[in-house]
């Protein structure tokens, strides 16, 4: 069974946001990186590019499979995590310690539209 951590919110899509303040982190769940299987590559917008809430904001690559990158809030990106252009197997090793964007939440109500851990483990046990 996947890992899934108390405390952060869910998309259907297997991303993750941990919330800090008036900024989120986000990245793919473990369930994610375990179904892609290696990751080769991970594409990431700009800082200062807009996010929207059920929107495209880039992709990993795994040996296996490309998978588009859904956001799940709207947002200013911050921040992109740096280390993962160079190591993007970061996502394999700790899906949620290896964010993929860090952004400044434009709307904190859409958090209310996304699953907490005991509605995501149940999703993916669907």
């Amino acid at each position: 069974m996947a890992k899934v951590l108390e405390g952060l919110y869910y998309s259907e899509s297997h991303e993750y946001v941990r919330v800090e303040g008036d900024f989120g982190y986000i990245g793919i769940t473990d369930y994610a990186q375990n179904a892609l299987g290696n990751v080769v590559y991970v594409d990431m917008p700009d800082v200062d590019d807009e996010v929207s809430a059920g929107e495209e904001f880039g992709a990993v690559e795994s040996v296996k499979a490309a998978s588009d990158l859904m956001s799940p809030v709207t947002g200013v990106v911050v921040e992109v995590n740096e280390a993962l252009d160079d190591q993007p197997e970061l996502v394999n090793s700790d899906a949620y310690e290896n964010w993929i964007i860090k952004v400044s939440l434009s709307d904190k109500s859409e958090l209310d539209n996304l699953m907490d851990a005991k509605a995501y483990t149940a999703f993916c046990e669907k």
